[in-house]
């Protein structure tokens, strides 16, 4: 069994060194096709908005339509582009499901899918509409099943792309090298409720690098680049479960603004020098890092990944 890092790299990359790369860097967009999921907000909304700039035709993912429309109003006048919604619902199987129909009947191609997002800390007793922890299930289950029913449309990109390439990005977190994976708390149950609900946001977005690495691992070949990364703790409404003392000591001594927490996913996603980086995971700002050391287990992977499989195709032979 790989040993744990303990806190020290969450530590280090709290306090990354002067960014070398900016969002003005990132090539044109033109004629490239992106979804964001959790766009209506945060890096997510920074995401939309760089990727608007830069000429890409842009979905923006999100739970209310009402907090979307918005963020496109804002959008729109921060960048003279018009983003396009999708509902989406990452808690919800059927949501998922869709979202990628609805996205089909639109498009044919996507270039770039960023799964950015995200619940962080909410009461241990919320589940999602399928009674997996909500945590779990809106990170990794919602992210594995976008991932999968957007595949074709991923590999068509491949074919018609100028690099030969499609890209996946994951926002995981520094959360990542402090739980690891505890199958029996994935649906609700004593050892869900007993793991808490702080163990269980990082065990989830351990397995965000688990599942970012697998899909380089199987989709590679076939041209699609799969990168997950800590984007750094960085000042958005994802801390809006803290505590409201928590928050203030955190937002004194270590969240950044919102415009740093973008850089590592849009280089992730844009810039060419990551294609080399199929697999691996990017740390604070669009630098190559290391994930838990379990993250690189082919078993613990497969096994992952089987488990999710299995959990879509039991839904899906349910709706048949």
């Amino acid at each position: 069994m790989a040993r744990d890092p303990g806190f020290w790299p969450v530590f280090v990359q709290g306090f990354p060194p002067k960014p070398k790369f900016h969002p003005d860097q990132i090539p044109d967009h033109m004629g490239r096709i992106v979804l964001v999921t959790g766009g209506n907000s945060g890096i997510g909304y920074e995401t939309c908005k760089e990727m608007l700039k830069h000429n890409a035709k842009v979905y923006l993912a999100a739970r209310s339509p009402e907090k979307a429309d918005a963020a496109i109003a804002s959008l729109k006048v921060e960048t003279g582009k018009e983003g396009i919604f999708l509902k989406l619902d990452l808690g919800s199987m059927a949501s998922v499901k869709a979202a990628a129909q609805e996205f089909f009947s639109k498009e044919s191609e996507l270039h770039i899918l960023f799964n950015n997002a995200g619940v962080m800390v909410p009461p241990v007793e919320l589940l999602t509409t399928d009674e997996y922890d909500l945590q779990f299930g809106t990170h990794v289950l919602g992210h594995f099943y976008l991932t999968e029913s957007l595949m074709p449309a991923l590999l068509a990109a491949v074919r018609t792309s100028p690099d030969g390439h499609a890209r996946v990005v994951t926002t995981s977190s520094s959360s990542v090298y402090l739980e690891r994976l505890h199958f029996e708390t994935f649906k609700d149950g004593p050892e869900r409720i007993k793991l808490g609900k702080a163990a269980l946001y990082n065990q989830s977005k351990h397995g965000n690098a688990v599942i970012a690495r697998q899909v380089a691992k199987r989709y590679g070949d076939q041209g699609i680049v799969s990168i997950s990364l800590n984007p750094s703790t960085i000042q958005t409404s994802l801390q809006r479960h803290f505590p409201a003392v928590v928050h203030m000591i955190l937002k004194a001594v270590l969240l950044k603004p919102v415009e740093y927490g973008v850089l590592t996913q849009l280089f992730a996603g844009t810039m060419p020098e990551a294609l080399n980086y199929n697999g691996e995971f990017l740390i604070p700002w669009a630098r190559l890092g290391r994930a838990h050391p379990e993250c690189y287990n082919d078993e613990i992977g497969e096994r992952l990944w089987d488990w999710l499989q299995g959990k879509v195709r039991a839904f899906e032979a349910r709706q048949s």
